[in-house]
């Protein structure tokens, strides 16, 4: 399935990194190595909650202790939320719009993999990830994220899309797509 995949390219690129890179910047201007660490590894709870309607996820910062452990917890609650009974099928409001379970379960692949592909980047790590699941993610993108989604850094889901580089693999062309400079 697609969010276990974006889940294991993501923990084997969180698995490179040292502390003393936890300060460099990352593609995401707002965020250095730490705050996408702590967003990702926050967001797959987030996702854990949203689907099962259980409500909010505390701010916590994941990366003061042992960051892969706490990936490894949020990746298990993730996963338990979206294989319960129903949970596919249920219609979920977000503050951009209702999806059914199956969706938000594609969404949250594509957030994953992408803080991925961002942290990659940030660590010096090659960004070729999972070209098979980036291709897959790259189409439904495509389909998916509208104009009304972009915009600046911080105040949209998503920049503005760019053009990768001939050449560009299937991640590099997802990061592109989705806003970052490749």
């Amino acid at each position: 399935m697609e969010l276990d995949r974006a889940f294991e390219s993501t923990l084997t690129v969180l698995g490179k990194v040292r502390r003393e890179q936890l300060g460099a910047p990352t593609p995401c201007a707002s965020w250095n190595v730490r705050a996408l660490v702590n967003h990702f590894v926050g967001t797959a709870r987030w996702w854990a909650a949203t689907i099962a309607e259980v409500g909010e996820v505390g701010d916590v910062d994941y990366a003061v202790g042992d960051f892969v452990a706490e990936y490894q917890e949020s990746i298990r609650i993730a996963t338990k939320a979206f294989e319960a009974d129903g949970a596919l099928q249920k219609t979920v409001p977000l503050p951009f719009g209702e999806f059914p379970g199956a969706v938000l379960r594609g969404l949250a692949a594509m957030e994953q993999f992408t803080h991925g592909w961002d942290l990659a980047r940030a660590i010096g790590h090659p960004t070729d990830l999972d070209p098979g699941l980036a291709s897959d993610l790259l189409a439904q993108a495509r389909l998916a994220i509208t104009d009304s989604l972009r915009g600046a850094d911080g105040d949209a889901l998503f920049g503005p899309a760019k053009v990768a580089p001939a050449g560009a693999g299937p991640a590099d062309q997802l990061a592109a797509f989705l806003g970052r400079a490749v």
